[in-house]
Formats: structure tokens, sequence, C-alpha cells
């Protein structure tokens, strides 16, 4: 690879280039056109492809069996993090594990147990519930007297609102678990995180650590409440869950509630302030769909696209194959950029473009097979209903000062989003 490749590589995987989409999308642009396959060789990390093309991504999603997760890490770690997960999981005592980490068959049956409480068909029942908490979102702006950080103040909190109603956590605890989430996916950012101890690799590994030890006794809680009397949550399905005949352990049931209750509304709130933040930028956009309330669901999808809050998973080589046409050996491990091929220009017409009326659009942002995100619809769900209980009354939204995204190569969106705005 050329030393121009390796810097476009080490780009992609710095959490900085993460809150700058000029820098980061320059790299993935490069990538895509002239090494859609690289092979990234950095210090302190197992060597790894970058996978930039849409059809490649879509190609190693499709197909669980040859592209496993396998025995690396479902998301990016340097060599001694992997190293220790191995070992971890080796003596019995992963560090988590959930639908993400898991292949098959674990990943179905364990998907199984909730999946129907994420379907259209049992999210119609909800519809109700969270166009009230939509309305109270569109109130709260109201309060606010015109101007406010729409991150802080509002996308952080509807969706995370609509998640612990149906997992079954209680309001007053709501808090406490975004403030986890946030320490969670945002362990790269400087505003985010939790500090560790100091700055080294195994202190910030510790910080991590200790999120996911407040997520376990907080769940493993809820789990004892629940099979003692169950409710009608996702929670009590979840305690009360069998697989293969036997209970679900402890420590399986409370990884199963830590991605509902993390990635349940994370992603969402962050592709709802892409979206206005977005719309602020682009009047014509905004006119275009405040005239036409059917571009709603188009707005969602778009959102989601050119955001892509999920920047990659990770996937392993089973047998030697090819990607693209391009030779992967058996136990390569591949990272799949989602950005990039949520911006391929062979599937997307003006991909740096923002367009409510976008359509196709083809995204990858939910991911693909077997692995689509479970809670898709309910996503779609929750934003449609924001934008059609707040954009009939947004007469006007502008940005009030410099929005950031965050410093994640992980989870990524906008941690500051100041508009201003007048509502009727």
């Amino acid at each position: 690879m050329t030393e121009t490749g390796a810097d476009f590589v080490a780009t992609v995987i710095d959490p900085k280039a993460h809150a700058d989409p000029a820098r980061l999308y320059e790299a993935y642009a490069w990538l895509r056109k002239n090494d859609p396959l690289a092979r990234a060789e950095l210090p302190g990390f197992d060597p790894f492809h970058v996978v930039t093309r849409h059809a490649d991504i879509l190609e190693i999603s499709k197909d669980n069996t040859v592209f496993p997760y396998g025995s690396f890490p479902s998301t990016l770690a340097p060599h001694e993090a992997v190293e220790r997960g191995r070992a971890a999981r080796a003596a019995g005592r992963p560090l988590i594990y959930t639908l993400v980490q898991m292949d098959e068959p674990d990943h179905m049956k364990y998907r199984a147990l909730t999946q129907g409480w994420f379907m259209p068909q049992n999210l119609r029942k909800l519809e109700a519930r969270v166009r009230e908490l939509a309305r109270e979102a569109v109130a709260r702006m109201e309060s606010l007297g015109g101007e406010c950080d729409f991150v802080s103040e509002v996308a952080l909190h509807f969706p995370l609102r609509v998640i612990m109603e149906i997992l079954g956590v209680p309001r007053e605890d709501e808090p406490r678990m975004l403030q986890l989430t946030q320490e969670l996916f945002g362990a790269t950012d400087p505003d985010l995180r939790r500090r560790p101890a100091d700055e080294t690799p195994e202190a910030r590994a510790q910080a991590v650590q200790a999120v996911l030890a407040e997520f376990f006794n907080y769940f493993n809680a809820l789990t004892e409440s629940r099979r003692a009397r169950p409710l009608d949550d996702v929670a009590s399905v979840i305690a009360n869950a069998r697989i293969d005949g036997k209970e679900i352990s402890a420590f399986d049931a409370v990884s199963y509630y830590v991605i509902i209750a993390t990635a349940g509304h994370d992603t969402t709130s962050s592709s709802t302030a892409g979206a206005l933040w977005a719309l602020a930028e682009r009047p014509d956009e905004f006119a275009k769909v405040k005239r036409n309330a059917g571009l709603i669901p188009g707005l969602v999808d778009e959102s989601v696209r050119w955001t892509t809050p999920v920047r990659h998973f990770m996937r392993s080589a089973a047998v030697d194959t090819t990607v693209g046409g391009l030779p992967v050996a058996k136990d390569d491990w591949l990272m799949l950029c989602y950005p990039s091929g949520n911006r391929d220009e062979t599937v997307f017409e003006d991909p740096m473009e923002f367009r409510v009326d976008r359509s196709p659009n083809r995204h990858l942002a939910f991911g693909y097979g077997a692995h689509l995100c479970l809670g898709q619809h309910l996503a779609k769900m929750e934003m449609r209903i924001l934008w059609e209980e707040l954009l009939p009354r947004l007469k006007s939204v502008e940005l009030a000062g410099p929005a950031q995204l965050s410093e994640a190569n992980f989870v990524n969106g906008p941690k500051t989003l100041p508009v201003r705005y007048e509502l009727v």
C-alpha cells in the first residue's frame, strides 16, 4: 500500500477524524477508488482489511457462514484488548455477549426472543404513546424560547424515553442509562468518556469495564425483579427466556439488556439530530419537506444514511475467499465501513448531498442480512412521528453556533447542536 493509502487508513480509525467529516470522507473516497480492500498494518493492531465499497460491505454482510465474527471482537480493538478478550472467553468470563457478538446458532436463538416486539405489527400498538412523547419533546422546545442545544434538550431524551418504557426501566433511572450509554459509546471522546485513572491502555480499558459493571449491576436487579413479578415489557421477556430448554443465564440476560438499552436510543438520537442539523443548513430541503409531509419517511431514511451512527463492525473470514474479486485469506479480519458505503458514488447520486426526497435510498446504516438492526422499525417510527409533530409547527430553524460531532470511530453522532428556531 502506498504511503498515501496508509495515511488514509489511519484516518479512518482515528476517532478525531469522525468529528471532521471533510477529512473522513476524503479518506473513504480515496480508498473506494484506489484500494477498496486496503490492508491495514498499524502499530498496536492486528492486521485488518478496510472495506469501503457498498457492494463489498453488502457481500460480506449477506454471508455469516463465510464471514462470521469468529474469534475477533465485533469492533476494532488494539491487539492487547483482542488478546484479553480471547483469554476471558477461554476462561468462560467474556466481558459481554450480545446479539452483535453472536454467530450461529446462538444469534437466531437469542434474536428470536424479542424479535416479535420490534416488528411493525406489534409497534402499531405503541404509536399513540410514542406520539405523546413526541409532543412532549415539541413542548420542551417551545418552553425553551426559540433557542436550544437540540442534542442535549431534545434529541437525547425522546428516543431514550421510548426504549426505556419498552424495556421496563423507570423514568427516574433514565439519566443514569443515558450517562452510561454515552460513557460506553463515547469512550474515546474527551467530553463523553468516563475519565480513566491515567491514559494508559489498561486504565482506559478499566474505565470501560467499570461502565459495563454498572450496567450489569443495574440489570441483574431488574432480572430478579421480573422473574419474581413479570410485567408486559421486554425486560420480562428476557428475564424469563429459555434457550434450548434452559433458563437464560444472568450474564446472557444482562448482555441482552445492555444492547437494547444503549443501541436502542443512542443511534436514533444521532439520526434525529443529524436531520435537524442538515435541514438548518439547507433551507430548500427544509421547505421541501415542510410543503409535503409525504416526504417525512424519505427524510428519516436520508438522515440515517447521512449520519450513519454505527461507523463499523468487524468480521473475519472463515475460509480463503474473495471480496469484490480481491483475495481474502482464512482468518483475515475485516472492517465494514458503513459511512463509506453510504457515500458510494456508484450507488448514490450526489452522495455528498442531503436530499429529503432521495429515492431509492439503499443505505447500509442498519446493517444487512441476519444481523440487520433489530430495532430499525422502531427507530423509523419514532423519527417519523417526531417529524410529523414538529415540522408543522417549525416555521424556521438555523444554527445558533458551531455544532460538534463526537470523537468516536464505533458509534458517532452530533454531541452539540445549537439551533435558533421559531415555532407556530
